[in-house]
This record gives C-alpha cells, structure tokens and sequence, in this order.
C-alpha cells in the first residue's frame, strides 16, 4: 500500500491559527461575562483580566501541542469520519483540563470562577467543532461547482449492502467530484435498517424488494457493497439483480484485494462477472502451515506461466519465500508474470527460467544450480480435444515431463513436490486423463522409495477463467454476436475458481506426509447450459432472443460428467482442512511400473496403437481409444487408401 499523504504546512498552519482564535476568544469572552454578572469592583475585575493575560499566552501554546498530540493537523477534515470527531471532542476536553489545572495551580487567588472553565470548554470545543464543519461544507459546495455533468449523464445507483462497506461507498459516490454515480437508495436485509438514511441515501427496504425499487427510483445501476457475505447468499442477491437489466457492480472481497499487493487501492470497483455467480465462500488457509514450509524457501513452480502456475506464484508470493523460481517453456507468459509480480512485490527474489519439462538435462540442471525446497509440479498438456488428437504428445510431456521431474526432486533433495491433478484422471475416457493418472501413479511409486522428498498430488476439476475453458470462449462468442456454442445440453462440470484452486493446493501441499492424492471439494457441479445463459444476460442480452445458443456434440475423449474419485478408492478422508479430502491410494504393480514407463516411452509419438496399449495397461479404468483420433495418423491411412 502506498502512503497516505499528509496534510501540507499550508493546509495546517490555518488550522493552527483558527484554533489560537477560537480558544482565546472562548476564554476571554466566557471571562468578561462571568465578571460582568457578578458585579464585581473594577479593580477585581482588573486583577481578572491581568491573571488572564499572563496565563493565556501560556494556556494557548499548551492547547496547540495537545492538539498536535491528538493528530488534529494530520487530519484531511473534508474526509473525516466520526473517530476523528471523537478525537476532536477528546483533545479539546484535554486541553481544557490541563488550562484548568494551571489557572488553580499558577493564579492562586486570582484564579478564575469555576463556571469560566467550564463554559470556555464547552464553546471552545463548539468553535473549533464548527470551523472545521464550515471547512468541510465549503470543500463540498467548491466540488459541487466544479461538476459539470448533466442530469442525463448521471447514473443513477442502487447500493446493495448498509452496513459500513455501504456507507464508504455512498460517501466516495457523493465526494468525488469526477464521479457520475449518483446513489439513489440502498437495499438491506436488516428490517430494522428499513426507512433509515446513510449519508442522506434512504433504505427501502431488503433483497425482495430490489426489482420493485428499480422501477421506482429509475435505477440505472446496481453495486453490491456486501464483500463479506456468504457466497450463497451472494448468488440469490445477484440472481434477483440479474433479472432487473442494469448494469452490476461489486466491491471486491477481502483477498482480492490482498491480491493486488502493493498496489491495491481503497476499494477497486469491478463489474459482476460469471466467477462472482458461480464463486464459493472464501477459502480461508492456515497461515501457520503454510508459513512453515513456504516462508525462507526456494520455491520453483513448473509451467508458472500457466493459468494455474501463475495463480500458484502470486499466492507463494505473499508467504515470502527466500527464492521463488518459475520454469516455464512459454517466454510470452513467463515474461508476463515476471512483470506482475516484481511490480506487485519490490522486494520478491524473483526468478524465470525458460525451458521445459520433457527435457531431463535442463531439468536436472534447473535443479542442481537452485537447490528448490518445494516444487509445484503445474506444466501439463490439458486441452483434452487436442490431446486426442495428438496423443503421443500428452504422453511425452505429461508423464515423462512429471517423471523428469519426480526423479529430480529426489536426486537434487527437495523436501516436497506437489502434482497438480484432475478431476478428469479418475474413469478417464480421454488420453489426457489416463496421462495425468499415471503422474499419479508416479507420485505414489517415489514417495514409497524416496528418503527425503515428500510426494503428494492435488486433484480438482475444471477452473473458470483458465486458458481454453469455457468462460473464455463464451466471452469471445457472445462479442462477436454469437452463437455460443454447448457440446450438449445435458453436460455438466465441477468447477472452482484459479485462485481458489491455488490457494487449496498450496494449503494440501502443507498436509503432506508423503503419497497422498489430494482431493478438493467442488461443491455442486454446474450445468454448462445455465453458464452460458447466465453470461449471456450478464452481457445485457438474452439467451435465444439476442444470442443464440447452438449444440455441437461432444468432443473426442469428452464426457456429459466428471468423478472426483475412482470406485476402487472408496471414501476419501478428512483432514483438517474443510475442502480438502485424501483419496485412499490404489495398489499397483511397483515391480513392473519403470519397465512399463519405459515401454510406453519408447512407443510415444511412433506407434500409438501400442502406446495406447500400454496406457490401457496402467490405468486399467481407462476406457478411450486416442488411437483412433490421431490427427497425423489418419492423414497417413488415408494417404496409403489414396495410392
């Protein structure tokens, strides 16, 4: 965060002259009344006036440092709120006791009435209250005046949320002079909140009632000021906003802001999107565990350019690691990241090697030069159409970049490497899939020879926003004006958002003892229709009338749904962590397992037929047939038909 600036000599030295004033005239004036009443002899009187001039000069400069002291002068009052107030109130009853106790103790006989000092305490502390509210009235009428927007211009705004997130945002709405959000009312579930006004802007009543009141105060925009609310609740509130056509707005959640690092602002406004529908309740980590093995670590995150690696290097980034190293084989997207996070981190020992997985010198070389402490294993071939189509590749990168990588944690050390799996090696109809299984199968067969590295695997399914999702897709398809285009009406997926995903498997990678395939909770699967629709409408469009919607089929090595656990590993066990589950671990043959890798290498890209012989044999649940999808070896077979 950068550093709030503090009021300059030219805004404080005024203040500081003004209070003198006000102090001095509530003395002297409360003084010559006082005497005036009593009818006292001019020559008491004159004993008054003289004690009073040889103690206020004194009584001022005490005043102006307790006010100092109370931070009144570090103060921007145009934005004060009621601490300030409260301060105020504190350091001029302070200062009105210190005056007090120096009239008793230095004036003797002369000191004055009792009723002086406190009368001057009550209209010093009116005086000094109403020159900074008259500051803050003229800041406000010099604003307004400055605002040259037209009514039609200006957006009228419904404030979801009256509670303190919902008072900082009518107030900034209200303060900023270049702001064309006016709001109007704001909506509160609290019934007793109902009728009350926040800074001048009416509850009108709860979530029910937001359609109504849209019509009724001619809404134009809707702001969701709730950041802490459950995401369920978050999904009813924003599906009832949904229906109303106006434009959504949120204010971000707590770790989305602590995301930004250093530059994060107060409180960045961003539109609703389809991650804010779909979202889960926040994810909250232990700090402690995570510490322990992240922080003062060389950290090196394969495919750290990725979406999932990318995510997994801001999050390590925040535990201060002692190195945090990303391995990628796409400079574009490392450079990227590179960028984002030196500019986030100034102090983050930062750094990025090009190369990739598949290659065993570099890796080992990778590993030998930088001693990594924890490795997250993220680079991975994933988009399951091109993998049937090029299925020698998946095998290639996949499982021998995830061997390379294994065998050099343990060579070079490493305390702790962590695979990132999917949802999609369970029951695997795709090769892509049955691949990521057998990483699986290669984290198992290490962690039981390995002495000193701790194996574990994470697996989850699909991540909104990541490159060749969905979301994506849709967004480019409803620009262009659709259509968006479903494989089937019927399928549906398990999804959670990146930074969810990242944050999960960073908080597994704590858990792990060694072998374990760790299994997220997902929560609800969601049907890939009602996302499409629900992006559609948040587009300002409606679904079939505006955009179309058109069913292509499934794709080769798709499926209407994913399973998080295959039958033979039966219930997963809890841990600690709430969404976090162990998967019991499937007995294999370890005799054969480097032989048959081996096999399977030495048929990779050459003769898929037997390759996928292979891989039938190690994953016996796998049920697809990439042999037949080979995009090459069709072209081949149908050359030979051709001659």
């Amino acid at each position: 965060m950068k550093n709030k600036k503090r009021p300059s000599l030219f805004y404080v030295l005024p203040q500081i002259l003004l209070d003198i004033f006000c102090v001095y005239f509530s003395y002297y004036i409360t003084m010559v009344i006082r005497i005036s009443d009593r009818g006292e002899t001019v020559q008491t009187r004159l004993a008054y006036m003289e004690a009073f001039h040889t103690i206020i000069p004194w009584s001022l400069l005490v005043c102006v440092i307790i006010f100092a002291v109370f931070r009144f002068y570090r103060v921007i009052w145009q934005f004060a709120s009621v601490d300030e107030l409260l301060r105020l109130v504190l350091g001029v009853t302070t200062a009105c006791i210190v005056v007090t106790m120096m009239g008793y103790s230095l004036l003797g006989e002369n000191r004055f009435p009792n009723s002086v000092y406190l009368a001057a305490w009550l209209l010093s502390m009116a005086l000094i209250c109403a020159c900074r509210l008259v500051f803050r009235m003229a800041h406000n009428a010099k604003r307004k005046g400055k605002q040259n927007i037209s009514d039609d211009e200006k957006t009228r705004v419904m404030v979801v949320g009256a509670g303190e997130m919902g008072s900082v945002v009518i107030r900034e709405m209200q303060n900023a002079p270049e702001s064309r959000a006016i709001p109007v009312c704001a909506i509160d579930d609290d019934r007793s909140k109902k009728g009350s006004r926040i800074h001048g802007v009416k509850v009108v009543g709860g979530r029910e009632s937001i359609p109504r009141m849209v019509v009724r105060y001619d809404i134009d925009q809707i702001l969701l000021a709730i950041p802490s609310v459950k995401n369920s609740e978050k999904q009813d509130i924003l599906s009832i906003c949904a229906k109303t056509g106006c434009q959504l707005k949120t204010v971000p959640s707590v770790y989305e802001m602590m995301e930004q690092g250093e530059n994060a602002t107060s409180y960045p406004i961003r539109d609703i999107d389809i991650l804010d529908l779909l979202g889960r309740d926040e994810v909250h980590l232990n700090v402690e565990e995570i510490s322990g093995y992240l922080a003062g670590k060389t950290v090196l995150v394969t495919g750290g350019g990725g979406s999932i690696g990318s995510e997994l290097c801001r999050q390590i980034a925040l535990f201060h690691p002692k190195k945090l190293i990303i391995f990628d084989i796409y400079e574009n997207n490392a450079y990227d990241v590179q960028n984002e996070l030196l500019m986030r981190h100034k102090n983050l020992n930062l750094e990025v090697l090009i190369g990739s997985v598949r290659d065993k010198l570099r890796v080992e070389h990778v590993f030998e030069v930088c001693r990594p402490d924890v490795v997250f294993h993220a680079a991975a071939h994933k988009h399951v159409p091109l993998m049937e189509l090029s299925p020698g590749e998946a095998v290639k990168n996949n499982v021998f970049g995830t061997l390379n990588v294994a065998q050099a944690a343990d060579k070079f050390g490493t305390r702790r490497m962590v695979l990132i799996s999917t949802d999609k090696a369970v029951n695997p109809t795709n090769v892509m899939g049955a691949t990521k299984r057998i990483c699986e199968l290669i984290i198992q067969y290490y962690s039981r020879r390995s002495t000193h590295t701790e194996y574990a695997a994470v697996r989850f399914g699909n991540v909104l926003g990541s490159n060749g999702s969905v979301i994506p897709l849709f967004k480019k398809q409803i620009a262009s004006g659709g259509p968006v285009t479903i494989t089937h009406p019927d399928i549906i997926r398990y999804f959670m958002t990146i930074p969810e995903a990242a944050r999960l498997v960073i908080q597994a990678g704590g858990m792990a003892k060694g072998g374990e395939i760790f299994v997220l909770d997902m929560g609800k699967p969601v049907k890939i229709l009602d996302l499409a629709r629900n992006m559609i409408r948040l587009s300002g469009y409606e679904p079939d009338v505006d955009i179309q919607i058109k069913y292509i089929g499934l794709r080769p090595g798709e499926k209407l749904y994913e399973e998080l656990l295959l039958d033979c590993e039966g219930t997963c066990e809890k841990t600690k962590h709430e969404l976090i589950y162990i998967g019991n671990p499937i007995p294999f043959n370890e005799e054969t397992f480097l032989q048959e890798l081996e096999e399977l290498r030495s048929y990779a890209g050459v003769d898929n037929v037997k390759m996928m012989g292979v891989i039938h044999q190690l994953v016996p649940t796998y049920s697809g047939h990439a042999e037949k999808n080979d995009a090459l070896a069709r072209d081949i077979a149908k050359q030979k038909e051709e001659s």
